[in-house]
């Protein structure tokens, strides 16, 4: 069996401690050195890389043909194509994708991040002919939100009929986007709507989310996403909170200055509160996700108000070597921690 080099090391590093205390032989530790051999190379993981970078390449190289006039311009000006021509071709090839990865995934499993790239390549071109469908039939009202909402509704259904979750993670920041720019333009573009600014509006929408992923969980068709959406709703949710509580429900950059943030301590409370609760509920119920999530935005809470408070006012020698000491605790406690899971 080839491992990696890390794990290699780790390998003979326990098997020579179980050596030194006793629990096997020497032949017994030559024989489970020569079960498993070193890579040279980790080329997994360099094609995994490699498709993100191509991916992320051609997302930006997509944004920019989407924002930028100047070359929008320049491609009208030579093929003089018109958006629907472009939305139903980029269509059709998205589709053509589509069916190519779902196929390439049955008959070549093995080859994951290449299927799951040509996927990612239908998905942006989906985004793709969304938009320039837009732009056709735009009359000028700035309401673009219900082809956010069409997005949702389309990368859902595929993401449904495929069984992928990749697709339904787009569902689902399609379905964050359309929330912000749905109440963005019910509310005529103010910062307040029903009296929520963005950060507590998402709040609202990440609770929700959760919520709805225990009710997907519960019905056999939807099962299989409920991992996922719950993790899209607990990051919704938390990043919400943390923003709540640095910027409070301010409706503008100009309102939060004129405060102090010693007065926005109760939002840091509530979203404080929210990370134990969530901790706690995950010690009790065995949900990793609840308890990761709980624990991690603590620490951030705590370091976030570490930093508004003690900034201006503590020595930055002082403050540094307060800041290095708390997380030298941390990582001492984190070694023990990991010495007991990993004896036990």
């Amino acid at each position: 069996m080839k491992v990696d080099i890390e794990k290699s090391e780790f390998l003979d590093e326990m098997i020579e401690q179980w050596q030194n205390d006793g629990l096997i032989n020497e032949d017994t530790g030559i024989k489970l050195r020569q079960s498993y051999e070193a890579k040279n190379f980790d080329w997994l993981r360099l094609a995994q890389y490699a498709f993100w970078v191509a991916l992320a390449c051609g997302f930006i190289a997509l944004g920019s043909l989407l924002i930028d006039n100047s070359i929008l311009n320049y491609l009208k000006r030579v093929y003089n194509t018109p958006n629907i021509v472009i939305a139903l071709v980029s269509a059709g090839i998205a589709g053509w994708l589509y069916i190519l990865g779902f196929r390439r995934k049955k008959k070549l499993h093995n080859l994951r991040f290449s299927n799951e790239a040509i996927v990612f390549s239908a998905i942006l071109l989906t985004a793709n002919a969304i938009a320039y469908f837009g732009k056709s039939l735009d009359n000028g009202s700035g309401n673009f939100t219900i082809l956010i909402l069409i997005s949702v509704f389309i990368y859902g259904g595929l993401g449904y009929f495929f069984n992928s979750k990749l697709i339904w993670i787009f569902a689902l920041i399609s379905l964050g986007a359309w929330f912000g720019t749905e109440t963005g333009y019910l509310s005529r573009w103010n910062y307040y709507f029903l009296g929520m600014n963005y950060p507590l509006r998402f709040v609202v929408f990440g609770a929700v989310l959760t919520a709805a992923s225990f009710i997907m969980k519960a019905l056999p068709k939807t099962r299989q996403f409920f991992q996922v959406t719950y993790i899209a709703g607990m990051v919704y949710l938390f990043i919400s909170l943390w923003a709540l509580s640095v910027f409070g429900n301010f409706a503008s950059l100009e309102k939060w200055y004129a405060v102090r943030q010693l007065s926005l301590f109760y939002w840091a409370l509530i979203s404080a509160a929210v990370c134990v609760a969530s901790t706690l509920f995950g010690l009790k119920y065995r949900d990793d996700v609840a308890r990761e999530f709980g624990i991690t935005f603590l620490f951030i809470n705590l370091y976030t108000r570490y930093f508004e408070y003690f900034w201006d006012s503590w020595h930055k020698a002082l403050f540094f070597s307060v800041l290095a000491a708390s997380f030298w605790l941390i990582g001492r406690k984190a070694e023990k921690i990991w010495n007991v899971e990993f004896l036990k």
